[in-house]
């Protein structure tokens, strides 16, 4: 090997360092982001739908298992019934 061959590998020796050091950090970020989520009351959540707004209908729903099986929500903590409401309601287009 010649000495640029040596550089080559060097440096992708260290970008990936750097990247490897970067990516856990990045990581744990996003997890603090993600857990951040409002309380039902802060979000006036409620089990019954507000006419045809309903969170099986909402973005910010996440469908559990089944149609009627409670779900998960982007912005409110807890278990979410489908057929809830809160104030973070938006439409699916």
């Amino acid at each position: 090997m010649n000495d640029h061959q040596n550089q080559l590998s060097r440096r992708k020796i260290i970008k990936f360092m750097v990247l490897g050091a970067t990516v856990p950090l990045i990581n744990s970020l996003v997890g603090q982001a993600q857990a951040a989520k409002a309380s039902k009351e802060a979000m006036q959540y409620r089990d019954k739908p507000n006419g045809q707004e309903k969170c099986s209908n909402c973005m910010q729903f996440v469908p559990g298992e089944t149609a009627e099986a409670s779900g998960e929500c982007k912005v409110v903590e807890g278990s979410i019934s489908p057929q809830g409401w809160c104030i973070a309601y938006a439409k699916k287009s």
